[in-house]
């Protein structure tokens, strides 16, 4: 029984085919359920953020299945063969401590994701769908990162989603954001960190727009900004120069109609959106409208990259520590060895596996007493 993950990431695939995939918070338990019991899986954790949606079980064997896994996810039969990555062994761990490190992350060093592992290793467990390895596994990853975070600075000065969507706004704005209003839409973490980073480098105003009132109300109140209902939004959107939009909405929440239905009371003012959602909330035509810019996660990727590169000696070290907790973890994995009293040689002829043997004599005990 190994264990493995199998999964896509944004390093694998793009988001249009990650948002067919993505799970919410609150449906992990049941997909996870799910992927146990058809994938006929020992254990199993479901991990599903807006970069990417993997699988961490243990099996027997699992190549050949992988898809199919996915597709249960999905319940289509979409094949997304060409974007999954699947790993077993010591290679699974090592990618789950880098991926709880942040070190895999569209941000290197980023900090939200070891919370997103954490959530999806208790939702699994609560579930019953952890045992021994699956512990283990997610506890040492918990280990990992907090070694990583105290002996290296690789999240010190890191570039997150928010100072990435400040980048994008300033090229659009000849970097003055000072008399600039921002709106976000949806009241999520990561949309949250955005409009701060925008606030911090001046922009005059904030709206937030939420399906609860009293969060968005909340959230207004920490930026000095102004609480939009909902199906006000639109035209709140008016005002904007820059819309950041999280919502956590299976669907899309901003159409091209109703993005242009706003252009004319704009004059010609810039707009600029930026969707971070997965799936996305913008209509991907909005970007066809004139005077308007949108980007969604996956740009941000190549602003990113440029902000990365004095890394690598950081990494190296995390690369380290990492095989060494793994190397330590596929030790304590390994059963122990005892030492079998000699028996007769032709007992055993032709069982070549270590499984076969003890079948057989399991086979012959009962065979003798029963």
């Amino acid at each position: 029984m190994k264990i493995f993950v199998a999964g896509l990431s944004y390093k694998t695939t793009p988001v249009e085919v990650r948002e067919k995939l993505a799970v919410a918070r609150a449906r992990l338990q049941c997909c996870g359920c799910r992927l146990k019991l058809r994938g006929n899986l020992a254990e199993v954790v479901l991990l599903s953020t807006c970069n990417r949606v993997e699988i961490y079980g243990v099996s027997p064997w699992i190549h050949g299945r992988v898809t199919q896994l996915f597709q249960e996810l999905t319940g289509s039969d979409f094949d997304f063969t060409p974007h999954l990555y699947v790993k077993e062994g010591a290679e699974a761990a090592q990618h789950l401590f880098a991926v709880a490190s942040g070190l895999d992350s569209l941000v290197i060093g980023e900090t939200e994701i070891t919370g997103q592992v954490k959530t999806a290793y208790e939702a699994a467990k609560s579930a019953g769908l952890t045992g021994k390895k699956m512990n283990q596994l997610f506890q040492a990853a918990c280990a990992v990162v907090k070694q990583i975070r105290t002996e290296t600075a690789i999240g010190r000065g890191a570039t997150s989603v928010g100072s990435v969507a400040v980048v994008l706004a300033e090229k659009v704005f000849d970097r003055d954001l000072s008399s600039k209003t921002v709106m976000i839409l949806g009241a999520g973490k990561m949309g949250e960190a955005c409009v701060k980073h925008l606030a911090k480098r001046g922009a005059k105003t904030v709206l937030v727009a939420n399906r609860s009132v009293e969060r968005a109300e909340k959230l207004a109140a920490e930026f000095g900004g102004r609480a939009v209902r909902l199906e006000d939004s639109a035209a709140a959107m008016t005002e904007a120069d820059i819309l950041v939009s999280s919502t956590g909405s299976p669907d899309i929440v901003l159409k091209r109609e109703d993005v242009a239905a706003i252009l004319p009371a704009r004059g010609n003012r810039p707009l600029v959106l930026v969707d971070i959602a997965v799936p996305r909330d913008i209509d991907p035509a909005v970007a066809e409208l004139p005077n308007v810019f949108l980007y969604d996660i996956d740009d941000l990727e190549a602003v990113v990259r440029e902000n990365t590169k004095n890394r690598e000696q950081e990494l190296a070290v995390c690369q380290q520590i990492i095989a060494k907790h793994a190397a330590k973890l596929m030790a304590r994995f390994q059963p122990a060895r005892n030492v079998e009293p000699v028996r007769p040689k032709n007992n055993f002829d032709g069982v070549k596996t270590e499984a076969g043997r003890l079948s057989l004599l399991g086979f012959v005990e009962s065979a003798k007493f029963g």
